[in-house]
């Protein structure tokens, strides 16, 4: 599984999170954490502490992370109001041309291409320590919300149902 280490998505994440604190480390799950669910058993701890890496288009396709507690889903009609445009869920292809991970994997940081906007869902503050993918389904590392929100540069809000 240390082979994992050796990815070039997982190695951008790390280098990212080494130029801001070399404290973050990485982990490597023996189990998948493709799903919330899944990272939430794999780390034994509640899925809401999960952070869910959600690609959104609005209608001019400029591109919005949305960054979700696990236990949570995206309103697209409250994301669609505070962007103040049209939005729907970017596909598969999209997400990985757009920020070089796949499905599953897609970290908060160290994007191919920068988003128009970081939305952080508020439900996320409630936990002491959160757990985000770092570029492959079965490597996370653990952060604190208000790390995150100065980690991605993101704006706090409610966009979820």
């Amino acid at each position: 599984m240390n082979t994992l280490l050796d990815k070039k998505s997982v190695k951008k994440v790390q280098v990212f999170l080494e130029n801001y604190n070399k404290k973050i480390k990485l982990i490597v799950l023996d189990e998948t954490a493709r799903t919330a669910v899944d990272a939430a058993k794999s780390l034994n701890t509640e899925v809401g502490s999960i952070v869910k890496s959600l690609l959104f288009k609005d209608s001019i396709n400029n591109f919005h992370l949305c960054l979700v507690s696990g236990d949570k889903y995206v309103s697209l009609k409250k994301l669609s109001k505070i962007i103040k445009s049209h939005t729907t869920k970017a596909n598969a292809d999209e997400c990985k041309k757009f920020t070089g991970y796949s499905i599953g994997g897609i970290a908060p940081i160290a994007h191919d291409n920068e988003p128009k906007s970081i939305l952080i869902d508020i439900n996320l503050i409630k936990y002491k320590k959160i757990f985000a993918a770092a570029g492959h389904p079965f490597v996370v590392f653990a952060i604190s919300f208000s790390t995150l929100c100065d980690l991605t540069k993101g704006i706090k809000n409610d966009f979820t149902d």
